[in-house]
């Protein structure tokens, strides 16, 4: 009997897991479309798959557009002592 082939290295445990070419945090809604077979939930899935696809081809991960969202919520101006020790005391 022959051995297998170490084919896998130590570096792509780092990788993002796919199912064949689509991120596995786009599976999430498909399975949940598996327990509740309904139109709006295949529908939910669709957008998702896309959401995500489209995340990709802009180079986001879900952590890093997350950052972007919080930093775009925020506005550009951060203010470094808390609002209390701002305003003029009396």
């Amino acid at each position: 009997m022959k051995p297998i082939p170490d084919t896998a290295h130590w570096r792509d445990s780092a990788r993002t897991v796919r199912f064949f070419v689509v991120d596995y945090r786009a599976m999430f809604p498909l399975l949940l479309c598996l327990f509740i077979p309904k139109l709006w939930t295949f529908g939910l899935a669709i957008l998702a798959i896309i959401f995500f696809a489209l995340l990709e081809h802009y180079g986001f991960s879900v952590r890093v557009f997350g950052r972007f969202l919080r930093g775009v919520f925020s506005g550009p101006r951060k203010v470094a002592k808390p609002w209390w020790l701002t305003r003029p005391r009396y």
